[in-house]
């Protein structure tokens, strides 16, 4: 493993992660990829939510697309499709435009996990423990990774831009955190923890970030998957961290939103108390004034991004494990009450909903100016401007 260890540190030394923020805009896994493409769950390695893409003031219905059983996934969009995952066992590619469907491959078992598109190829993970690497454009299988346990959570990307070599990070209910080389699947590392992992990793060029059922946050190396450190937060995790700006934010169990100085190792504030506020287990969507979340209390939560004091809260008419995106100057989230919504970032006040009558667990893609999110009915639905 010390040489393995060494080959890693040597490729990452030189290398970014994927793009650049500016302005808290998404970082893009691929050159080919559009800025205006939603390729990883949250929109970013760093999985903080934000989007800056324009949506019309009113959405309408453009399309909806039935599955086989409900969809929890979350979807991505590329390559003039969107991607989503189904509890039918299926991953389907579907047109932007229309919601044809392009291609659909079967795992045989329920997928709950978001894709990601990265260099032409979809990858995803199933709960009968494999997890695949799919052609984007057909559907094919590249390769496949036995764990042994359920992948519930999404995948991230490292890239070394100096060598063009790729590797891709999950985590199973096996304990482990996994990296793969992108293209041939061979395992590079492997992190292992005291319980389940549920979410995703989140990244930036020198930390990897992930929480789970062992109540702690995990710090590791981005140039080779070392242990830095790890915060223990009081309660189970069930969501993905994101990072902004040194700090990771996340939601657990215990009904408090964190903020954690990833450097010093530390917790710098709370919001949330056993009494006022639900479980979190939906992910933050962050910018550099705020951080925006959903609780099991039936409310979206916008604080301070600096002190964790609230800003403005929202009740929709059941639990939010949905994770919201910051678009602009708007919040897009969806409800168990059935519930797509858009809020206004600055005040929490309604601009729009649409009822689609069932839950939405999933986070919203936005993307090419449309947003898509799929509905425990089985359907994704796609609003966007009627041309």
């Amino acid at each position: 493993m010390n040489r393995i260890f060494k080959y890693i540190f040597i490729l990452f030394l030189i290398s970014l992660i994927p793009g650049c923020k500016d302005n808290n805009q998404k970082s893009q896994n691929s050159d080919a990829v559009s800025a205006s493409d939603w390729t990883i769950f949250r929109g970013s390695s760093e999985l903080d939510g934000f989007s800056n893409d324009k949506l019309p003031d009113q959405p309408k219905l453009l399309w909806s697309f039935k599955t086989e059983y409900e969809i929890k996934s979350s979807p991505v969009i590329g390559n003039g499709n969107i991607y989503i995952g189904s509890s039918d066992g299926r991953v389907y590619a579907l047109e932007i435009e229309t919601g044809k469907e392009i291609w659909r491959f079967d795992t045989g078992d329920d997928i709950e996990a978001p894709p990601l598109l990265y260099n032409q190829t979809i990858y995803i993970g199933s709960l009968n423990n494999e997890f695949y690497a799919l052609n984007a454009n057909n559907g094919t299988v590249k390769w496949k990774f036995m764990t042994e346990g359920e992948i519930y959570g999404s995948a991230n990307i490292l890239r070394s831009t100096q060598n063009s070599e790729s590797f891709v990070l999950f985590g199973s209910y096996d304990n482990f955190l996994y990296c793969l080389h992108a293209e041939t699947g061979k395992k590079i590392w492997s992190y292992e923890t005291e319980n389940y992992i549920n979410g995703a990793p989140a990244l930036n060029k020198d930390w990897i970030i992930f929480g789970g059922c062992d109540s702690f946050i995990h710090i590791l190396s981005a140039t080779d998957g070392s242990k830095y450190g790890e915060v223990a937060t009081g309660s189970y995790i069930a969501a993905s961290p994101a990072i902004h700006s040194g700090k990771a934010f996340l939601g657990h169990y215990g009904n408090k939103l964190l903020c954690i100085d990833i450097e010093y190792k530390k917790i710098l504030w709370e919001y949330g108390d056993d009494k006022k506020t639900g479980a979190f287990f939906s992910s933050p969507a962050v910018n550099n004034e705020v951080v925006v979340i959903g609780s099991r209390d039936q409310m979206v939560y916008c604080v301070n991004q600096k002190n964790g004091k609230l800003i403005w809260k929202y009740r929709t008419l059941d639990d939010v494990d949905s994770s919201p995106v910051i678009c602009r100057d708007r919040v897009v989230v969806g409800s168990d009450d059935g519930r797509l919504y858009i809020l206004n970032l600055k005040d929490g006040g309604l601009i729009w909903s649409y009822e689609i009558g069932a839950a939405i667990t999933g986070s919203p893609a936005i993307g090419r100016g449309v947003i898509s999110v799929g509905a425990e009915d089985g359907r994704l639905y796609t609003f966007g401007e009627k041309k």
